[in-house]
């Protein structure tokens, strides 16, 4: 009867001999094979200082060198560390703009200036002289996201302003 000690906790367990003969045997339960098996290692989360263990692949093919816990800690440092002000896909040169804020904010209804459909989801906010930097509310208008395709593809003429356009609540 073959008696082995365990190479995680130590714990002395029977082994049959053809396990030692084809090299098994080496841990009393799955939990150790499975801590025995592991070739990674601890790293803190970037975020929230969490330990987290990282196998080797994803230690090897991390292009930041950072490690994350969770998706959630991933997107924290993505978007307030990683992808602000000139790294940022969208960024204007310094400016800060929120012309599609201006134009919620100002009582103008929303709807498609050229189809008139009020689905909040597919409405963009469009500049009447094509100049990205003139956010004045004279300047914007909403139209759908098709409108505004063909509106700058196709030329389609948006219809003149009218008092409906202003809600006053």
């Amino acid at each position: 009867m073959p008696r082995v000690e365990c190479k995680i906790c130590g714990k002395d367990f029977y082994a049959k001999p053809n396990w030692l003969r084809r090299g098994w045997g080496k841990y009393c339960s799955r939990e150790c094979k499975h801590k025995g098996q592991k070739n990674g290692r601890f790293a803190k989360c970037f975020i929230c200082q969490k330990e987290v263990y990282k196998t080797r692949k994803e230690l090897r093919v991390s292009q930041s060198k950072k490690y994350f816990c969770s998706k959630r800690c991933q997107t924290i440092w993505r978007n307030s560390i990683v992808y602000v002000g000139e790294n940022h896909w969208n960024w204007k040169g310094g400016e800060h703009i929120e012309y599609r804020d201006r134009l919620r904010g100002s009582g103008i209804k929303e709807w498609c200036r050229v189809c008139g459909t009020s689905d909040k989801r597919i409405l963009c906010a469009h500049h009447l002289d094509r100049n990205r930097r003139n956010n004045a509310l004279e300047n914007l208008i909403w139209l759908c996201h098709n409108c505004h395709y063909l509106v700058h593809h196709y030329g389609t003429a948006i219809p003149q302003r009218d008092k409906n356009m202003v809600d006053v609540a």
